[in-house]
């Protein structure tokens, strides 16, 4: 594939864990790299170990769930750089709650965060990609909701569900501006919590995969860098599954 060189992403979340997979993988592909995140002092440190001298990569704080930062985000990244090719739309919170004691502020917090988040993100650089009559927008939803279920997790199913019939109807509305809209589907991923998973709870996960390995945050990042590449142009509004085959098994 053609490199991403002076090509500008935004990554939400891309501090740590998946986002920090992502931005990775796209610095190291060539983009200008701009991570947003509502802990701006990891977010500075990501940047500064993708791009010590600081000439293609910036930090900001933001709170996705915030139009008012995300605009700002918007108009700093043009202001600097002129120009918005490639969102991903990967902020997101992932509490275990049983559902009987889900409340509504543990509810709306989670989906003002991980569908909020990815619908006014992606609102907020439309006018940049129309002006330039490109664009790509990878959002990270889950395979948890999409298409499997697991106990403690329907605030976070509904969220990660939600934004794949957003993301459709979005794909529909801004295919003649020339930007794809498109989502990426993690499985297990061993990121910073995974630890406290606890071995049994590990060994549970793994035995759920036919690859036998757990994912990286790089390999969500390499499909994310397909579908924000100029060559995946003839793809809008579709999944990607990363999930070393754990949705295949008929049964256990």
């Amino acid at each position: 594939m053609e490199r991403l060189d002076g090509q500008v992403v935004i990554v939400t979340g891309g501090a740590r864990g998946i986002g920090a997979g992502i931005a990775r993988v796209l610095r190291d592909e060539g983009a200008i790299l701009v991570i947003a995140d509502r802990d701006a002092s990891a977010a500075q440190e990501r940047v500064a170990s993708l791009d010590p001298d600081g000439a293609n990569a910036a930090a900001f704080a933001v709170d996705v769930t915030n139009r008012d930062d995300l605009a700002a985000l918007v108009a700093a990244t043009l202001e600097r750089w002129g120009r918005i090719d490639i969102l991903a739309a990967n902020a997101g919170v992932y509490p275990h709650i049983p559902f009987a004691e889900l409340t509504p502020g543990e509810f709306d917090e989670l989906m003002a965060i991980n569908l909020r988040g990815a619908v006014f993100s992606t609102q907020a650089c439309l006018a940049p990609m129309r002006d330039a009559g490109y664009g790509r927008i990878v959002l990270t939803s889950s395979i948890t909701g999409s298409i499997v279920g697991q106990p403690g997790y329907a605030h976070y199913g509904a969220s990660k569900a939600a934004m794949l019939g957003f993301m459709r109807c979005v794909a529909v509305e801004v295919a003649d501006a020339g930007i794809t809209v498109n989502a990426v589907l993690p499985g297990n991923i061993v990121t910073p919590g995974f630890g406290d998973l606890g071995e049994e709870h590990q060994r549970a996960m793994l035995a759920a995969i036919p690859l036998g390995m757990l994912g990286e945050p790089d390999d969500v990042g390499w499909a994310v860098r397909f579908l924000a590449s100029r060559e995946a142009r003839y793809i809008t509004g579709q999944t990607l599954v990363v999930d070393g085959g754990q949705v295949l098994p008929e049964s256990a």
